[in-house]
């Protein structure tokens, strides 16, 4: 009690009242130095106004637009002497304020700091602040969207575009054109507060299964300057990553922003990490008096054990859970549990996305896992073959997975062609779904490319191409061009991926539509799609052969028109956005060959004519 009523002394003296009502400041110095004697006070009505301390008040930072000049600082002016005292509450107002000492003894550190004013506006230092624009990862030097692309859209067009995207495509190639675009250093929309489109951009990733882009998107803005869509965004980025300790710094400076439940668990959980001694009874009070559903809380609490002193053991028990949420998710993981498979089946890509890049799990779980987002776009070819190799160098790792490990080693290193071309169709075929087979052929795209070009092979040339176009590598599918037999799924896919192409007539794409055993011969009008998008056939032949096909790739709607007029401006990162909002889906066979048709074309026109050949070819070989 002593402490507290010292700490309220404190809490007074820091007033601006009390400061004023002092006859002269303490010195806090040691003894030996102390200040010199003031000299004589000029009158201030004489004093020049100082240079210097007219630009310490100017703000830093970005003044663009401002509507000052240099060396306009404005300055507040100071009273005149005798004049009124502003407007305020009076010493007797505010000590009627002031908390109890039993209130006081209750409120936590954070809590105290913030009534006192104690609490630091920002945790960043003034000269390390970042300024608003360009906010994003990947700069335009680096492959990102020009910074200004943006700028000057209509806003509520570019946040309709980040927002209705469900972040599920049918496309992995659009996936890794979308994830692009959106982690590039863009301006915001004029109109748009520069954080809350931050936000949008940060929750979509989420929604894509990028957490760990969207972190490091949500990191590149000060706390500070974060909005509550942006602080939102961020809680979702760190939980999507089962980062729940990254989140304190966040969590702590924002304190009571936010009133959720997840944010109260979280604020408790930063405290224990913090050494608040209270907070952990904070959760047991959370857990008795039902904050979150029980499951939740015991995670929370098992979290939290682990730091310190405040180590105790939560035993997990699933019995009664129904289902999986991202919280519930993220913290299993980190505590280094193996969620049950039962509520994690069917839950969705996110937890796949998740699961395949997140050390903590097993190199089983993670490569069942990247079993679906490697097709989802969420691993690169290279990321899969390292996950396999590791699989290769475990001791401790179940028989199937291990033995697929061992036939990927085969795909590089056995002693034949034949043989390495056995290893990868046997990754390819012990598969699921359609899904799964092209996980593995992203899996199996270098080995493939090691492949030569046998007349032996010919039958599978297909299958090799569509593993060697998962990864890009359109010139090493090339040399297969002289097996690809016209009318086959390989001559498809190569008359769409190749970087220069001559036009293709209608009886190649009437042998194709002979061969097509696709539902409603959907791989016949994708290759239309394409080729039109790609401009690879003429207007009559396209016209004649989608009347062939029943199928109308000019018609408009709202959507195609607003891509159409993003690409006649050339804008590229408005294309990319507007494609992805266009390919959302499940699979390939919720796209339309219209749809298609206007992202290929959009795509070409804009510059990024290689993402359009791949998307493309990706749609042949998938549909």
């Amino acid at each position: 009690m002593k402490h507290v009523r010292l700490l309220l002394g404190a809490a007074l003296a820091l007033t601006s009242a009390w400061a004023i009502a002092q006859d002269s400041p303490e010195s806090l110095l040691p003894p030996g130095f102390d200040r010199p004697a003031p000299k004589a006070a000029t009158p201030r009505a004489a004093q020049p106004a100082a240079p210097a301390a007219a630009a310490a008040a100017a703000p830093r930072g970005d003044v663009q637009g401002q509507g000052q000049g240099q060396g306009q600082a404005v300055v507040q002016p100071l009273p005149t002497t005798g004049a009124a005292p502003a407007s305020g509450p009076s010493i007797d107002a505010l000590a009627s304020r002031l908390p109890s000492l039993d209130e006081l003894e209750a409120l936590s550190p954070d809590e105290l700091g913030e009534l006192l004013g104690l609490k630091p506006s920002s945790d960043i230092p003034a000269d390390a602040r970042r300024a608003m624009t360009r906010v994003g990862l990947l700069d335009e030097s680096e492959g990102g969207m020009p910074s200004g692309s943006l700028s000057s859209q209509d806003a509520s067009l570019v946040r309709a575009a980040l927002a209705c995207n469900r972040g599920v495509l049918v496309s992995r190639w659009a996936h890794v054109l979308l994830r692009r675009a959106l982690a590039s250093r863009l301006d915001a929309p004029t109109g748009m507060n520069p954080a809350d489109f931050a936000a949008l951009r940060a929750a979509l990733l989420v929604r894509m299964g990028e957490g760990e882009v969207a972190r490091a998107l949500v990191q590149d803005v000060d706390t500070a300057n974060y909005t509550p869509d942006l602080t939102g965004a961020a809680l979702d980025s760190y939980v999507a990553t089962a980062d729940f300790t990254g989140m304190c710094p966040m969590v702590l400076l924002q304190g009571n922003a936010r009133k959720e439940p997840q944010w109260q668990v979280s604020q408790a959980v930063c405290a224990v990490f913090q050494g608040d001694p209270a907070a952990m009874k904070k959760l047991d009070q959370g857990l008795s008096r039902g904050v979150m559903p029980r499951i939740d809380m015991l995670l929370a609490q098992k979290y939290a054990g682990a730091a310190g002193k405040a180590r105790r053991a939560v035993k997990i028990e699933w019995d009664g859970v129904q289902d999986m949420t991202p919280w519930r998710y993220g913290l299993t993981i980190a505590v280094g549990l193996q969620p049950p498979e039962t509520l994690t089946k069917t839950a969705g890509f996110g937890y796949d996305a998740t699961a395949a890049t997140a050390p903590m799990l097993g190199l089983a779980a993670r490569a069942q896992a990247a079993d679906r987002a490697a097709a989802a776009g969420k691993l690169s070819s290279a990321a899969m073959v390292d996950l396999y190799s590791q699989i290769y160098a475990s001791d401790d790792i179940a028989e199937a997975w291990s033995t697929r490990a061992d036939q990927l080693r085969q795909a590089y290193v056995a002693s034949t062609p034949a043989a390495r071309l056995t290893a990868i169709k046997q990754l390819w075929d012990d598969s699921e779904d359609e899904g799964q087979r092209y996980s593995r052929q992203v899996l199996t795209a270098y080995a493939a490319a090691r492949l030569p070009v046998d007349e032996s092979f010919a039958a599978d040339a297909g299958g090799i191409v569509a593993s060697m176009l998962a990864a890009g590598l359109d010139g090493n599918a090339l040399r297969w061009a002289r097996l690809a037999e016209e009318g086959s799924d390989a001559w498809a896919q190569l008359a769409l991926a190749a970087p220069t192409r001559g036009p293709v007539s209608s009886g190649a794409l009437g042998s194709f539509h002979e061969n097509d055993a696709s539902d409603g011969a959907r791989k016949s009008a994708f290759l239309l799609a394409g080729l039109a998008g790609l401009d690879r056939v003429s207007a009559d032949t396209a016209r004649d052969f989608a009347g062939e096909l029943g199928v109308d790739l000019y018609g408009q709607t709202r959507w195609t028109r607003m891509i159409g007029r993003a690409a006649e401006v050339d804008n590229a990162a408005l294309v990319a956005l507007l494609a992805g909002l266009g390919m959302q889906g499940s699979g390939w066979d919720k796209m339309t060959p219209r749809y298609l048709y206007a992202i290929v074309s959009a795509l070409r026109r804009v510059g990024l004519e290689p993402e359009a050949r791949m998307i493309a070819a990706e749609a042949v070989a998938r549909a």
